[in-house]
């Protein structure tokens, strides 16, 4: 890998960090939300910002072809500055809100920019590592974006702590350093003569136009749509999960403890992701999503069986071994799609994997029991694990078959 690639993957990076650090401020202050513009009872609030969720995650979801689309067509790190710019925008636009509807457009039209990164991002790192080096440039950036699912709580935890901002503030906060990351991409366009990243720019790069892998794409698709489902409602009442074990000691005010709590969880997810980039390699990576979701699938359910701190145990469990499916997911997608339409085929991925994972926040936001909660979505878990074991018996078949000598000619 070169050092202008490596510069490169540094920077896309951070800017990962950041669109989960936007996606998790919502869970971070979705209880602050409700208690202010909904101010019902517990069950009518979680189901409100339960909605609030489905309008950020749907279009983060749905649009990502989009996205990918366009990524292809006007370059990687221009959309990369689209993003976030109206993220920004829309930020600032959610601390002015007063009500839920105009907080909910806001949040509609933050998942329309959020989803311009996936598809933007991940092509982009596919394009500038080959097949050996891109396990671990995935790992370090998935790394980067657990890095910013647990920064969204813990800064929520520091600010709300001090009593300096409430939850409009926080908002105000996050366009800091959106700015500087956006400023960067902005001076990174501005040295080359072309956004559309070509080979010569960023290093060698194997030639990875080979024929587009249809069958096992589908199939890697739907596993992980289920597996997104699963990733949303976990995310969004996390800390509402965490609050409910009842160990918050009575010096800490419920508000920075919860994200306390969420903030150590999701720390988990860095160790998972790294473990999951160090391990992800050519050859291996059908199997290892298949041994990874189901071992996810007992953490659920452990979930929906704990009380006290049994509840945090069992998030780190899920968060440590669910989030390494990230890295290998990413390398199987740039398995099985060629590079020329690779922003394309991560668009699509996102935009079903995202777009159904939006509705794990409103479906869950229906219940206030853990069991009925928990033990579904392990359910939804274990189907994705089936799903991913199609895949790996097909992949196998293909290449036990290929590699099979053709029977002798008779002279």
């Amino acid at each position: 890998m070169t050092r202008t690639a490596f510069r490169l993957i540094l920077l896309v990076s951070c800017a990962h960090a950041l669109v989960h650090v936007f996606e998790l401020a919502l869970p971070s202050v979705e209880q602050m939300i409700g208690t202010d513009l909904v101010g019902k009872t517990a069950a009518e609030n979680k189901a409100a910002t339960g909605t609030l969720g489905m309008a950020w995650r749907l279009p983060f979801g749905l649009l990502a072809m989009v996205a990918g689309w366009m990524a292809d067509r006007y370059g990687s790190r221009r959309l990369l500055v689209v993003y976030l710019g109206g993220c920004i925008l829309t930020a600032i636009a959610a601390a002015n809100s007063h009500s839920m509807p105009p907080l909910f457009v806001s949040m509609l039209a933050m998942g329309c920019f959020a989803s311009i990164y996936h598809p933007a991002g991940l092509s982009l790192i596919s394009r500038v590592t080959t097949p050996e080096t891109r396990g671990r440039a995935l790992g370090w950036h998935g790394i980067f974006g657990s890095i910013g699912i647990t920064a969204a709580p813990m800064g929520a935890a520091v600010l709300f702590g001090t009593g300096w901002l409430g939850w409009r503030g926080y908002y105000v906060a996050l366009c800091l350093p959106a700015a500087v990351i956006a400023i960067l991409l902005m001076v990174s366009i501005r040295r080359v003569s072309s956004t559309r990243e070509p080979e010569s720019e960023v290093g060698l790069v194997a030639d990875e136009n080979g024929p587009f892998q249809r069958g096992p794409y589908m199939l890697l698709v739907a596993s992980g749509a289920l597996s997104g489902f699963v990733y949303g409602a976990f995310l969004h009442f996390l800390q509402r999960y965490l609050d409910g074990s009842g160990i918050r000691p009575d010096s800490i005010s419920a508000e920075s403890f919860r994200n306390l709590l969420a903030a150590v969880t999701l720390s988990f997810a860095v160790g998972g992701q790294w473990l999951a980039g160090r391990m992800a390699r050519p050859g291996r990576l059908e199997w290892l999503q298949v041994v990874i979701l189901g071992s996810s699938a007992p953490c659920l359910v452990a979930m929906g069986c704990a009380s006290g701190w049994m509840c945090l145990a069992a998030a780190c469990s899920f968060a440590f071994i669910h989030f390494m499916t990230q890295p290998v997911y990413n390398s199987l997608i740039a398995q099985l799609v060629p590079a020329r339409r690779r922003s394309t085929g991560y668009g699509f991925s996102n935009m079903i994997c995202f777009g159904i994972g939006g509705l794990g926040p409103l479906v869950v936001g229906q219940s206030t029991d853990n069991l009925l909660i928990y033990g579904g979505l392990a359910a939804v878990v274990g189907l994705s694990t089936v799903l991913a074991a199609v895949l790996w018996w097909s992949t196998r078949s293909v290449s036990t078959g290929s590699s099979t000598p053709p029977p002798p000619e008779n002279e």
